[in-house]
Formats: C-alpha cells, sequence, structure tokens
C-alpha cells in the first residue's frame, strides 16, 4: 500500500513520452496510484517497456482510443480519479471524445492537465515540436554554451522536465488542494514554453539590473567567471569548480596551490590569465587526486561524473540518492518527506497490465470486447 504524501489520489495519465510519463513517475513515487492508460500494445517507446523508468510505480489500463470502449474506459476512469492528464496537440482529445467537458459530466472536481510544447493557443500551438525547439525562443537556450560558440544542447532537462514535467506536476497538484475547497476542477494548462521562459525570471531580473550580459560566457553563472565552470584534469576528467564567494574563493586557491595574489577575482580584464593559471593546475594531477584534495572543504569544487559512476559517489551513496530495483541503478524518489516518505511501489508496467485489477479496484465496469 503506498504511503507517502500523495496517498489515495487517482491519477489517470493518457499515454504519451516524455514530459508526460515524466511527471507521471513524479506523483507515483510520491505515493498517488497512478494509471497510464495506452493503446494495447503500447505505443512508442525508446526502450523496453520494463526499462522505462518514466512508467515505474504505475499501473496500465488498455485503452484503445480510436474505440468506443477505450473512450468509455478513460470516461469511467476519469469518474473517479481526482486528475487526468494528457499531451495531444490542443483539440484532440476533445475529438477524442475524453476533453475537459466529457471528464467533467462525470467527475466536475476532476483536476484536468495538458502537457504541450506551446501551450493551448497562440500561433504555434498546433504545430510539433521537441524540446530543443521549445526553449530556443524562450532565451533558456541562448544562455548555455561557452562564449564565441553555439548554443550547447542541455539534454531534454531544462524544457521537456524542467519547464513541462515539474510544472505540470505543481500545477495540478496547486489545481488539486483548490478544488477539494471548492468542488470545482479546472485545466492545467502546462506549455513547456512557458516553463522554460520562467525558469529564466532571476536572469531577467539580472538583466534588468545590468549585472547580466545578454551573450553567452559571459556572466557568473555561465562559466564566463574562471572560478565558476570546469576544468580538464591529466586523465582526461573534469572538475566542477564554483567558487563564487571571496571566502570560498581564497580556500579554492589555497588547495589548487597557485600564486594568485597579483590577480584581483573580480577584475574582468584579468580573468583570462586566471583562467589559465587554474587550467595550468588542474592539468598537472589527475580528477581523483583533485577530488581527494577538496572533498569535504568549502572550494565548492567537485568531480564531474559519468551517469554510471554517479551512484557510486560516496555522499550520494550515504545518502541512497540512488536506489537498484530489479537490477537497474536509478534516482530515488525526491523531495524526501519526513513522515511520509516517497518510493518505488512496483517496477515499469508494461502495457495493459494492469487493465482487469485497476477497473476492479476503482469500481469501474466496463466492456471489453473491443480491449
Amino acid at each position: 500500500m503506498a504511503t507517502g504524501p500523495l496517498a489515495g489520489v487517482r491519477v489517470v495519465e493518457v499515454a504519451g513520452i516524455g514530459p508526460g510519463p515524466f511527471c507521471g513517475m513524479i506523483l507515483a513515487d510520491f505515493g498517488a496510484d497512478v494509471v497510464r492508460a495506452e493503446r494495447p500494445g503500447g505505443g512508442l517507446t525508446l526502450v523496453p517497456w520494463e526499462r522505462d523508468l518514466l512508467n515505474r510505480g504505475k499501473r496500465s489500463v488498455a485503452a484503445d482510443l480510436k474505440s468506443p470502449e477505450g473512450v468509455a474506459t478513460v470516461l469511467a476512469l476519469a469518474g473517479q480519479a481526482d486528475i487526468l492528464f494528457e499531451g495531444f496537440r490542443p483539440g484532440v482529445a476533445e475529438r477524442l471524445g475524453i476533453g475537459p467537458a466529457a471528464c467533467w459530466e462525470r467527475n466536475p472536481a476532476l483536476v484536468y492537465g495538458r502537457m504541450t510544447g506551446w501551450g493551448q493557443d497562440g500561433p504555434l500551438a498546433h504545430t510539433a515540436g521537441h524540446d530543443i525547439a521549445y526553449i530556443g525562443p524562450t532565451g533558456a537556450l541562448n544562455t548555455i554554451g561557452e562564449a564565441g560558440g553555439a548554443p550547447q544542447i542541455p539534454v531534454n532537462y531544462v524544457g521537456d522536465f524542467g519547464g513541462g514535467s515539474l510544472y505540470l506536476a505543481v500545477g495540478m497538484l496547486a489545481a488539486l488542494h483548490e478544488a477539494r475547497a471548492s468542488g470545482n476542477g479546472q485545466v492545467v494548462d502546462a506549455a513547456i514554453v512557458d516553463g522554460a521562459a520562467h525558469l529564466t525570471t532571476m536572469l531577467h531580473g539580472l538583466l534588468a539590473a545590468g549585472a547580466w550580459r545578454d551573450e553567452r560566457g559571459a556572466n557568473l553563472l555561465d562559466g564566463g567567471a574562471p572560478f565558476y565552470g570546469v576544468y580538464q584534469t591529466s586523465d582526461g576528467r573534469y572538475m566542477a569548480v564554483g567558487a563564487l564567494e571571496p571566502q570560498f574563493y581564497r580556500e579554492f586557491v589555497t588547495i589548487l596551490g597557485i600564486d594568485l595574489d597579483d590577480i584581483a577575482q573580480d577584475n574582468r580584464e584579468q580573468w583570462p590569465e586566471l583562467r589559465r593559471r587554474i587550467a595550468a593546475a588542474f592539468g598537472q594531477r589527475t580528477q581523483q587526486a583533485w577530488a581527494s584534495a577538496f572533498d569535504g572543504t568549502d572550494a565548492c569544487v567537485a568531480p564531474v561524473l559519468s551517469l554510471a559512476e554517479a551512484p557510486h559517489h560516496p555522499h550520494l551513496r550515504a545518502r541512497d540518492t540512488f536506489i537498484e530495483l530489479d537490477g537497474v541503478a536509478q534516482p530515488a524518489p525526491a523531495p524526501r518527506f519526513s513522515r511520509t516518505p516517497g518510493s518505488v511501489a512496483r517496477p515499469p508496467c508494461t502495457p495493459g497490465e494492469h487493465t482487469e485489477q485497476v477497473l476492479a479496484d476503482w469500481g469501474v465496469s466496463v466492456a471489453r470486447s473491443a480491449q
């Protein structure tokens, strides 16, 4: 039985890819009963179903939305749910017969989440896209990369998951809180462009105050400052440096073992020479040697590890930041709760695996002849 802070909350996730499943995974990690409604046999998957970690903790119900029975299944589930969310282009859910109005006829208090790249309105609302195209116009992508170089792709962290999944999750939980007081559901329009733009709020404030240059690699937090960046070690690995505050910078320089008395930390004209000296120092020793030297200090320096290495970092291992389930190392639920901790209730679901079980648990009766 789920014990997380969302235990007892029922969620219908209309199957999709990317930000929708990640949002559903977060809710499942927190204890919600997340039911993934998907076509029999499943749709697009980048990995085998048993390795699709975005579907961990969920249950799956077969529902072919091109059939009356599939639509009836989703509407019946919506009638018993607290939240339903989908990731179709605007208007598609309505054409399928599972739009907000149809769901509210069954359940007026239902929170209806919509996960898209461009949002429900605007000139591009019906246009296809992917993470990189969504974060491009927001200004977020333009801030990432080296001075004089092209913008660098931040995988899909900033758009799909940062600007999409997390905003959808927060928005739907906020709407659920309100619905429990008012008895009325509402639509949560989570557009990746809105979320990604929202993530740049601090930078807009700095820009307005003249404390941020609207170019890559020219600022304190984008690699422009030599004491906030990455440096290669003698074995071709990297160290991450974030020694911003003067006291942390002094400790960093001391451990690095270089003489910088002739260079002022905040003198931008001297930054190229400062960067050269720091790089030369890091190039004298291996990553492991530098990691040991900086370990436990306030110099704000850490090794840059790979995905496979990360679970073995001593601090992350001590906090159980990563867990292993069915032989697969994966991040543990986050954040943490003192009384009602989240957990991974079950391994990734396969399409239609829990159809009969869910219908029985939720008290739903639907004709299954075409399912």
